[in-house]
């Protein structure tokens, strides 16, 4: 079996990990990869946006399986395109991938479905904005509508906060076409949770619950990065409350896709807040998190291939998806300035020696390979992920394994899992 992964981040080195413990897997291609994918299987130097050149190589080489992991890709058409040239893609189309590709497309759908979330206006016109959150006064959040990797949120407890977000948005253009529309949205106060499932169009598979971390600084301060660790399971969501919030935030996306025309394949992502009126969604993700894929991987107990597989054929059973009992937990290794300025090309040591430590495993993110040593080439650079008995026992594992890591000028947040812990687990 051939298998074409999409994409460069930790989150690809995990699926590529994961993927390549199949022994029916015969070769397994990541486009472009990275330093960490490179171990696992053969890098390609294809960009994730270049769908006709992945369509050609994907063909070229017999793959059985394309299994995509960022969301620009899906956004793109990929599934459509090779689903029209005859290989199972794991992701859904383009339709069903604005879920994530526009925040005005999932808010609608939300509606129509009756999934819980909160009140929100769209705006294109900055004045008719700012005036609109002159009159509310109260917190809100402001987004920009389409893909912005994950940093075209502003949580706003002023006016003048919000104010800001607007103009960055719409008049100097900081996120380009992803913020020509933004939504405001009444926020929502409570403690946030991923909940993620498998999907094949019509059955789900629910993953345990998990939680990232998406501010820069310890106790969730500074401005909102790709995500600096995840653990899972999360208190928040306990396992007894899975099923009927899987009733309230996933089901409800997957009849409506269904019933439109498109079925959802691939991974649903619902991005949550639990409120004290219960569980409220967010936002909707069309792949895995990143970083929340690292731990979730790290706990599956199952062969993710023919998951994949099956959920991209239509067949999937979600008694073929099974979990550990342990806890997972990743702290994501930064390159100071992240996720403004920083520097790259930084000589990391010390991964192998990380990784001696049982139940230990360093996914890569922003590295490249020369003359066999690893080199930071991003923001995001080493997922550092322990699995461990408990939460207490993973968070202690996480960072003596980062101990052992040596990268210069690296900055990562301490207090990974400290929410879970704070609830006494």
């Amino acid at each position: 079996m051939r298998i074409l992964v999409i994409g460069s981040g930790g989150r690809e080195h995990a699926m590529a990990w994961k993927l390549s413990q199949n022994p029916r897997v015969e070769r397994l291609f990541i486009a472009p990869g990275n330093g960490g994918t490179a171990e696992a299987g053969e890098n390609v130097d294809i960009k994730d946006d270049d769908i006709r050149g992945l369509v050609a190589f994907a063909r070229k080489n017999s793959v059985d399986l394309v299994v995509p992991g960022p969301e620009l890709p899906l956004v793109l058409g990929v599934t459509d395109a090779m689903t029209e040239a005859g290989i199972p893609c794991f992701g859904p189309d383009a339709y069903a991938a604005k879920l994530e590709g526009s925040k005005l497309f999932a808010k609608t759908v939300m509606r129509e479905a009756g999934v819980p979330t909160a009140g929100f206006a769209m705006f294109q016109d900055v004045k008719a904005a700012r005036e609109f959150v002159r009159d509310r006064g109260g917190p809100v959040v402001v987004k920009a509508d389409g893909l912005a990797a994950g940093k075209g949120v502003a949580v706003c407890h002023t006016v003048e906060c919000a104010e800001q977000a607007l103009e960055e948005m719409l008049v100097a253009n900081r996120f380009g076409g992803a913020g020509s529309k933004v939504l405001v949205e009444d926020l929502l106060e409570g403690e946030e949770a991923s909940f993620l499932a498998f999907c094949d169009g019509e059955r789900v598979a629910l993953m345990p619950s998990s939680q990232d971390h998406k501010a820069i600084g310890d106790g969730d301060t500074g401005p909102n990065t790709g995500g600096m660790g995840a653990y899972s399971p999360a208190p928040v969501l306990p396992r007894s409350r899975w099923e009927e919030t899987a009733e309230l935030v996933i089901l409800p996306i997957i009849r409506h896709m269904k019933a439109a025309g498109h079925p959802f394949r691939g991974v649903l992502y619902a991005g949550i807040m639990m409120t004290e009126a219960g569980p409220m969604v967010l936002e909707y993700n069309v792949r895995f998190g990143d970083p929340e894929c690292q731990p979730l991987l790290m706990r599956l107990d199952c062969d993710l291939t023919e998951v994949m597989l099956a959920c991209a054929q239509g067949r999937l059973d979600p008694a073929m998806v099974r979990w550990k009992d342990d806890t997972a937990l990743c702290v994501v290794m930064a390159a100071q300035g992240y996720p403004e300025k920083y520097e790259k090309g930084m000589r990391i040591e010390g991964i192998r020696n990380s990784e001696e430590l049982p139940g230990v495993k360093v996914f890569q993110a922003g590295t490249r390979r020369e003359d066999g040593l690893v080199i930071s080439s991003g923001g995001r650079v080493l997922g550092v992920t322990a699995l461990a008995p408990n939460l207490a026992a993973a968070q202690k594992l996480a960072y003596q394994a980062i101990e052992r890591i040596q990268f210069p000028k690296s900055y990562f947040r301490r207090d990974i899992g400290a929410k879970g812990l704070g609830r006494g687990v």
